[in-house]
């Protein structure tokens, strides 16, 4: 009999994973950085990584950001929303609180500890985490705004969002920072009192040349509503993953997301939705548009538990091609554990409908205008929900600037 092979696999690490090794290291992050060199970055073998392969798209990585300097106007703006600048990973600019929201500083990241490299990396380098507390219900929207400003650098930060029972509220991250090929990870804990109506728009608006990575998790309480929007348009290669478990029964979710992808850039939303008790719904619904050599991913997977009787999911992706070398790849899954449920998936994926350009265009209008009339038609069931007339115009110039946008090849 042949003795079994119980040889470790060599892992031969590139320049990204040594640089985040050092950068551990010199964090005081040993346990981290050891577990780093001895696994690498996720390979498409990972399943979880499967279309985002960072051992292979992550080339480099910059040196640790320092403390940045003066900044510009924000990229987004929402009208009479509270602003809260975070730049290089520290808060930059605050001004006094609306009632209700008391802001404070956290040691570590406000991630749960998790099998994934993104939070592992999260909890070795973030020192301190930015924490939000909605005490009552908050008249206006509360926007942070993360910013990565100067020379390439790389960014971890954390925010953790706590939002009493009963109370309702709007909280906005943006994304975005000057021209440099920067890297970010940014860790967003959102717990969800008994009752809560929260709605939690995330925006991309990163450099075409930079990295963005982005980990979300949502624990939702009894009798909570939840709605949230990830709209991405920014960075060449960006990854979020939202995780949300439903722990409290009469609960609601909405978890939507739109890629707008062009030129070269690789863009992925990862969703896991575990629902753990009886008696809860969600819906999910994420939408792509993607031209050139573009690749836009989706990754859904809804998780229902034994006990969760009674638990009412739906998840849909629509993708649009609008050229040749356009990529969407999409995966929804269903984990079903219990047995009086109803829960369902679907995926699509096409490009303009014909017809529909035929008509537009036998009535006078222009192709490239009828070409955006109908991707804003496509896009638009995404922004109906939300109901400030001002950010959800501010989200329709995201998709307008995209439409507008020049060709422009980013680099990873």
């Amino acid at each position: 009999m042949t003795a079994p092979n119980t040889a470790k696999r060599t892992v031969h690490l590139g320049e990204a994973e040594n640089t985040l090794i050092s950068q551990l290291l010199s964090a005081g992050a040993r346990g981290a950085a050891d577990e780093l060199a001895a696994s690498g970055l996720p390979t498409r073998r990972i399943e979880a990584y499967h279309y985002t392969d960072l051992k292979a798209l992550l080339g480099e990585v910059p040196a640790i950001a320092e403390e940045a300097g003066q900044v510009g106007p924000p990229k987004f703006r929402v009208p009479g929303a509270y602003r809260i600048l975070v730049a290089n990973g520290r808060i930059q600019q605050s001004t006094t609180p609306p009632n209700g929201v008391v802001v404070s500083e956290a040691g570590g990241s406000s991630l749960t500890e998790r099998d994934d490299v993104l939070v592992m990396l999260n909890h070795g380098l973030v020192e301190k985490s930015l924490a939000i507390g909605l005490e009552n219900s908050v008249d206006p929207i509360v926007h942070i705004d993360h910013r990565i400003a100067g020379a390439p650098a790389h960014t971890a930060g954390a925010l953790r969002i706590e939002v009493a029972p009963g109370a309702t509220a709007t909280v906005l991250e943006t994304f975005s920072g000057s021209d440099a090929a920067h890297m970010g990870n940014q860790g967003t804990r959102v717990e969800l009192g008994d009752g809560a109506r929260f709605t939690h728009i995330v925006v991309d608006l990163s450099a075409l040349n930079s990295r963005h990575f982005h980990t979300i998790e949502y624990a939702v309480g009894a009798n909570v509503q939840l709605r949230n929007l990830l709209v991405n348009s920014g960075s060449a290669l960006s990854r979020t993953q939202m995780f949300g478990v439903f722990a409290g029964e009469g609960a609601h979710g909405d978890f939507s997301g739109l890629n707008l992808v062009d030129d070269g850039q690789h863009n992925d939303i990862t969703l896991d939705v575990n629902h753990a008790v009886p008696n809860t719904t969600s819906q999910e619904l994420f939408k792509s548009v993607v031209r050139n050599r573009a690749k836009a991913i989706f990754q859904g997977r809804i998780v229902v538990s034994p006990k969760a009787q009674k638990t009412d999911a739906k998840m849909m992706m629509q993708g649009l091609m609008l050229s040749e070398g356009a990529q969407i790849l999409s995966k929804p899954e269903l984990e079903i554990f219990a047995d009086d449920v109803q829960c369902g998936h679907g995926s699509t994926c096409g490009e303009l409908d014909a017809q529909s350009m035929f008509y537009m265009m036998s009535r006078g209008i222009a192709r490239e205008d009828a070409k955006a009339m109908l991707i804003r038609a496509f896009v638009q069931e995404l922004l109906d929900p939300i109901e400030d007339e001002e950010l959800s115009e501010a989200l329709s110039g995201v998709v307008e600037e995209w439409l507008s946008r020049p060709a422009k090849s980013p680099a990873i």
